[in-house]
């Protein structure tokens, strides 16, 4: 028989089998435990905007270039979100009078960019986005980049399988002005500043002739980019390097003249952890100080600092470095009540009830068949124990319990079962 023509998933776009769903709420669950430690509340943006919002302050490349935009009925250019930290500064334009300010707020959820899918990059992703607003302080910038630390070693990533590379645009704005390049072309230089780590020596020197810089002016950029000790002309690292190494993340942290940030409404220190063991050696995140982004839409000029995370990126670091744990993608069930027959199932049901009533995870096949296939599907879903319920059990208020790693089974009163299976589980977790 010939097999049928499957619709395929639009491109860039994934479907979340359980497997990959669970290590997307795996993350999940990361970022709101570590947010929530630094105090953040958890908030949500629609999924559509205006396209004027993102024109504001965004940049042309992520407006006109990967902005998924259509007209509405009324007229108006409607995008699917791209990024988050403008509709947060829409938010809280909204309500300025209304918030208690410093405000700590944290999202997770849907994006898309009109990109070339590739490895570790989609049109539709995940993203994990923190935010601090209201001072504008070296502490502010600190408590942003210690979550980013906090977080890592959440998930296991160590100072020597990541980093978070620190820089300042308002540095780098004074040093390249000292190079000869006008004010009104900072914006290209730092475009330009961004694409070195992703090109070739030869090509970003080509890419930058492109831009009309002068041989000397190119090599005294490159010479400034390779700058090590240029932080010190900076007053807000100074400030706050020693506020990272009170926070305890020092070991995280790299200064990085070449990390700038490509989007426009960057203002002061801007930050990129960066994975550094392994093959996949990519940008993890990203983020820095916005205190003009609140103006842009209508607000009132309110200092900001925060940084995104995609799901992609980090989870393929994850895996290839063996710390995403294998429990996560497993069954949630840890017990299957199986039913002996038609008769029984009824037992079966009301035995399953008393489990979850005791707060454990139960699966109860839905229907009576061959034990030895319950049993199959039980070992497959990564399930520990099968509850096996005949007439025998039934009639003498019982149930055999049958522990499938070791294949021992023993058999208890019902009312003495569910605390053994618990005592169970635990042995089975604690090996």
């Amino acid at each position: 028989m010939a097999k049928k023509n499957v619709i395929q998933p639009v491109k860039g776009t994934r479907d979340f089998y359980p497997e990959l769903m669970a290590v997307r709420m795996w993350l999940y669950e990361k970022a709101a435990y570590v947010a929530a430690q630094f105090g953040y509340q958890e908030y949500e943006g629609p999924l559509i905007e205006s396209l004027e919002l993102y024109a504001a302050k965004s940049g042309d490349e992520l407006v006109k270039d990967q902005s998924f935009v259509f007209e509405d009925r009324g007229g108006n250019l409607i995008t699917l979100r791209p990024e988050l930290t403008p509709t947060l500064a829409r938010m809280v334009a909204q309500r300025q009078n209304q918030l208690l300010f410093p405000l700590r707020w944290w999202s997770f959820g849907p994006f898309w960019r009109y990109e070339r899918p590739q490895k570790g990059r989609t049109r539709e992703f995940f993203q994990w986005n923190i935010d601090l607003i209201g001072p504008n302080s070296a502490a502010a910038d600190a408590e942003l980049i210690a979550i980013v630390a906090h977080f890592f070693k959440e998930v296991g990533l160590t100072p020597s399988e990541a980093q978070i590379l620190v820089n300042n645009r308002q540095l780098m704005e004074k040093e390249i002005a000292a190079i000869g390049v006008a004010s009104q072309e900072y914006k290209t230089i730092f475009r330009l500043i961004d694409r070195r780590e992703k090109l070739p020596a030869d090509k970003w020197q080509a890419y930058a002739s492109e831009f009309g810089l002068q041989a000397n002016q190119i090599t005294s950029l490159d010479r400034l980019l390779s700058d090590q000790d240029l932080w010190q002309k900076s007053a807000a690292l100074q400030d706050l390097f020693p506020a990272l190494d009170a926070l305890g993340v020092s070991d995280y942290i790299q200064f990085a003249p070449q990390v700038i940030r490509g989007l426009d409404y960057y203002t002061g220190t801007v930050f990129e952890a960066q994975a550094i063991k392994g093959d996949l050696r990519r940008s993890i995140l990203g983020g820095g100080r916005y205190d003009n982004l609140l103006s842009d839409v209508g607000g009132d000029s309110i200092p900001a600092v925060g940084f995104a995370m995609g799901d992609l990126v980090i989870t393929l670091v994850l895996e290839e470095l063996g710390l995403i744990p294998d429990e996560i993608s497993s069954h949630p069930a840890r017990i299957l009540v199986t039913i002996f027959s038609d008769e029984t199932y009824l037992a079966s049901l009301a035995a399953a009830k008393q489990l979850r009533s005791a707060g454990l995870k139960v699966n109860c096949y839905p229907q009576a068949d061959k034990l030895s296939k319950q049993l199959k599907y039980a070992d497959r879903a990564g399930m520990s124990l099968v509850i096996l319920l005949g007439p025998d059990e039934i009639s003498s208020g019982s149930m055999t319990i049958k522990n499938l790693a070791t294949g021992e089974q023993s058999t208890l009163k019902q009312d003495d079962a569910t605390r053994a299976i618990s005592e169970m589980l635990e042995d089975i977790h604690a090996s």
